[in-house]
């Protein structure tokens, strides 16, 4: 999901039996329903506060969201310098230097690729209603695709 949609999120358009979000209003203007995986079931249910049947999911600001990204980046560089330092190797300064939260969306849609080679499939659960959109997150590795090939 988009940052816009995760903050939306209300605990009324999650069905955790179905394991399904719902969003009324997305960016293009249309609603969708978002598969969730056992996994962000799992999460949700272990949320502080535990679930609830009415209010915002995540009861956060965005600059929250961007402010703890930033945090975590500086972790990641910290230990990337010291795993270098540690291996006798000069980290790169460019090491995580333009990466943006809107960037774990990319990633994301490329390792959904691997699991939902279907690119209708992949499109539904990104919510990109072109596949040309889809094409800008999702660039598959020509060696993958020569091995699907056999």
């Amino acid at each position: 999901m988009r940052r816009g949609e995760l903050l939306s999120l209300v605990w009324e358009h999650i069905d955790l039996k179905r394991q399904v979000a719902h969003l009324p209003e997305t960016k293009n203007g249309e609603s969708r329903d978002v598969p969730l995986s056992k996994e962000a079931v799992e999460i949700l249910k272990g949320l502080p506060g535990g679930i609830k049947v009415e209010g915002k999911v995540f009861p956060i600001t965005p600059n929250a969201i961007k402010m703890g990204f930033v945090h975590a980046k500086e972790r990641a560089l910290a230990k990337y310098r010291k795993d270098c330092e540690e291996a006798g190797k000069q980290p790169s300064p460019k090491f995580l230097t333009d990466l943006r939260f809107h960037d774990l969306r990319h990633e994301s849609t490329s390792r959904l690729a691997e699991k939902l080679p279907n690119v209708i499939e992949l499109s539904s659960v990104t919510g990109h209603k072109d596949l040309r959109m889809l094409k800008r997150y999702y660039h598959p590795k020509a060696e993958d695709l020569a091995k699907k090939l056999g």
